[in-house]
């Protein structure tokens, strides 16, 4: 195992929809962590190693039949324990306190006053009142032996509380969300000072050690990565090219239903620039004539899913012998796939080789399966990616074809390429690119009436669609400057030929998505 793993803290999930947060905290302290689930057994707990643990919030309470625990035997560990909300009651359930349901709930900020600068209030000043984030219902109503109150709030007086001696704590709000002030601090003082890991967990060493673990590993045999231009599979394939060279192979296979000037993008960095073994293929006609007729976005998304698994295998067979398949699997598809109660059984596949490696038989290598987005972006940078790669808005495996309302075809691919060109130049002009999770244009699938000089016209209409967003699990519409959506609207019908009206689509998700089909 490599040195920046050898110092972490273990996330035991209790169900929280937060839960990935404490983790994001905790990796900001530059400290490496894992989440697993509240029922991971001792044994492996033990052979994890942690110099902490974690306890999440939760939705259940403790004395509700079926409510979910953890093994007694952590607190025979000897580290650092912090439980947050419902892990702080799982720890008084557990040791002999007392929770029942409070008489008042308490949902929303709060004030919360420091009686003791201990455990994940170290580094904090105890004078100054905390703006906290509440979410609970249930309140300690009995400390086990051992414990005494380090904070309290209007609603709550056992807010936090601590057994100094064994290093046991307890906060009732959520250090995790940004409502609280000071909560990666409180979490920082916890993981860095309380558990005494040392911030080790960079990027650049991350970056470094990876590298190196790859040659070690892969020296000699043959690795095939699909190259979609984005992020994550850019990362990968950096990764990978530094560490063996021309044994890697990347394919970046254009499929009709990219964006304007894509294709060369993408090739002049990482041929050109990097020197990588890359491998373009057109088959842009070949995906075009597929859609043909087509207007389901659910058959779109699977016709481009299968014709791109059968491009792909067609140049993995020209390759000639390959061991290992690449993919950017990132952590939070991995965390899904173990969280207590979670909302899925399996990885998600979209952002990776759909089929791929169970239908080829070979191996996976997957380098990003421990960072969140934002971190493999630092990878990125440390790697020398530019900007507008690392920082590049999500965009949609099927492309264009699920912006495009109804059928797909060249006329009115290349309708949506000029004015999603637009879009992305004016929001990059006004600095907000950046600022929100996604804004992309949208053909819909009908005509309107409009008048340009003294004619009727009888015209496309495009939707804007820009949003905000942290994990693309829920959005928002984006409050952008009127102008700046005046100046895309008057662009757009001025410059892209068919075009006589502009729409903002101002829906939340839920209920609607973020992509339109």
């Amino acid at each position: 195992m490599n040195d920046i793993h050898q110092e972490k803290v273990l996330v035991l999930d209790f169900g929280s929809q937060t839960t990935q947060l404490i983790a994001r905290r905790v990796r900001e302290a530059r400290v490496y962590c894992e989440i697993h689930p509240c029922t991971m057994p001792l044994e492996e707990i033990k052979a994890f190693a942690p110099m902490g643990v974690i306890l999440s919030g939760g939705p259940a309470s403790v004395y509700a039949e079926g409510a979910p625990s953890v093994d007694q035997g952590i607190f025979d560990l000897g580290v650092p324990i912090l439980g947050i909300c419902y892990g702080m009651q799982i720890i008084t359930h557990l040791l002999g306190g007392a929770v029942a349901r409070g008489e008042k709930r308490e949902y929303g900020p709060a004030k919360l006053s420091i009686q003791t600068a201990a455990g994940p209030f170290r580094e904090l000043d105890v004078s100054e009142e905390q703006q906290v984030w509440m979410s609970h219902g249930d309140r300690i109503e009995e400390m086990p032996a051992g414990f005494s109150v380090m904070a309290v709030s209007p609603n709550s007086p056992v807010a936090a509380m601590g057994d100094t001696r064994r290093r046991f704590y307890g906060v009732q709000f959520h250090p995790e969300v940004h409502h609280t002030a000071q909560g990666a601090a409180m979490l920082a003082s916890f993981v860095l000072g309380e558990c005494g890991c040392r911030p080790i967990w960079t990027m650049h060493n991350f970056a470094e050690s990876t590298v190196a673990d790859f040659k070690r590993r892969l020296g000699g045999q043959k690795v095939l990565c699909a190259l979609s231009g984005g992020v994550d599979s850019s990362v990968v394939a950096l990764l990978l090219h530094k560490a063996i060279g021309s044994n890697l192979t990347a394919v970046f296979v254009d499929n009709g239903v990219l964006r304007a000037g894509e294709v060369s993008e993408v090739a002049g960095v990482f041929r050109d620039v990097f020197g990588m073994n890359l491998v373009v293929v057109d088959a842009a006609d070949r995906f075009l004539d597929k859609l043909k007729g087509v207007t389901d976005p659910e058959k779109k998304r699977r016709i481009i899913g299968h014709t791109f698994i059968e491009v792909f295998e067609e140049e993995a067979a020209k390759v000639g012998k390959v061991d290992y398949l690449a993919q950017g699997t990132l952590y939070p598809d991995v965390i899904e796939s173990v969280s207590f109660k979670g909302p899925s059984a399996t990885i998600k596949s979209h952002h990776n080789v759909g089929g791929l490696p169970e239908k080829m038989r070979l191996k996976l290598v997957e380098p990003l399966r421990e960072l969140f987005k934002d971190e493999c972006r630092e990878v990125g940078r440390e790697l020398g990616l530019p900007e507008n790669i690392v920082s590049r808005q999500p965009f949609p495996g099927p492309g264009l074809a699920i912006r495009i309302m109804g059928e797909v075809t060249r006329e009115r691919l290349h309708t949506l390429r000029q004015a999603d060109a637009i879009v992305q130049e004016e929001m990059r002009g006004a600095g907000l690119y950046h600022k929100v999770w996604q804004s992309f244009a949208v053909l819909a699938p009908v005509k309107t009436v409009g008048v340009m000089g003294d004619e009727r016209t009888y015209e496309d209409i495009i939707a804007l669609r820009i949003v905000d967003s942290v994990d693309a699990m829920t959005a928002d519409w984006s409050r952008v400057p009127y102008e700046l959506l005046a100046k895309m609207s008057t662009r757009i019908i001025n410059e892209v030929q068919g075009v006589n009206r502009v729409v903002y689509d101002i829906s939340s998700k839920p209920p609607a998505t973020i992509e339109w089909e």
